[in-house]
């Protein structure tokens, strides 16, 4: 009975540390390599190919709303043109983006997600940080998600700061696209979870320094099946990626 008992904990341990080392994959926008980027499509998508977590992009435009875009300017991927920050709802709205969709609301991706997978929310535009949380804390109230459910990340680390003023529980992942070990003190000030850099600027090295220091990595953007496996080799935590049926 107590080699039995021996035995069974030694396979729950291997379990254990397993799925501790499984590699996160990410949908980058959605699944933008199938879908325009952080449309409902391409939402829909990356659900459809079996994510673990969906990346998506907002902006606060001029009536307060939280919109999920990428670009300051419409030019690229509507029908339109402008900064995107200056427009009212309505506005937004009217817009056509490329393959016929409509930019979609923060909350419209979050009815659609349904807690099916966690969500991370890059702040694009500046003075996003109270108007997300908002968002987020209502959700948690009346929808039945929790702060598991949620990652925050921004390359303006002002807007992360505000974010950790406003909660100090949710989960932070600080974006950077020069040197990731610059970015350690950062966030350490703001107890952030993960650092996410640019997959090209990772190496043995500092992925070994950066989770030496207490911070999982979830690097951005790997399209391509060789650089996955060789990211995946460095000991990375999570891929952003536009195609998620590429990580097996």
């Amino acid at each position: 009975m107590k080699r039995l008992l021996i035995a069974v904990l030694i396979l729950s341990a291997m379990n254990c540390k397993e799925k501790s080392n499984t590699l996160i994959t990410i949908g980058h926008r959605g699944a933008m390599g199938h879908e325009t980027e952080n449309t409902l499509s391409s939402v829909q998508k990356a659900l459809d190919l079996g994510v673990d977590m969906i990346e998506i992009d907002v902006f606060k435009i001029s009536s307060g709303e939280i919109v999920v875009f990428h670009d300051d300017k419409v030019d690229l991927l509507t029908d339109g043109s402008g900064a995107i920050e200056s427009m009212d709802l309505k506005a937004v709205k009217d817009l056509n983006v490329k393959g016929d969709h409509k930019i979609p609301l923060l909350t419209e991706v979050l009815d659609l997600i349904n807690k099916k997978v966690r969500l991370n929310i890059e702040l694009k535009g500046s003075g996003t940080a109270a108007g997300v949380m908002d968002i987020v804390n209502s959700y948690i109230e009346n929808a039945g998600w929790t702060l598991d459910d949620f990652v925050i990340s921004s390359f303006k680390w002002e807007e992360l700061t505000a974010i950790r003023n406003l909660n100090r529980d949710i989960e932070i992942a600080v974006l950077t696209d020069g040197d990731p070990l610059n970015a350690l003190a950062f966030g350490k000030e703001i107890s952030a979870v993960a650092i996410n850099p640019h997959y090209l600027r990772l190496n043995k090295a500092n992925v070994l320094k950066i989770k030496s220091e207490g911070f999982k990595i979830f690097t951005w953007t790997v399209n391509d099946s060789e650089e996955i496996s060789r990211i995946r080799a460095l000991g990375v935590d999570g891929i952003f990626t536009d195609y998620p049926e590429r990580i097996q």
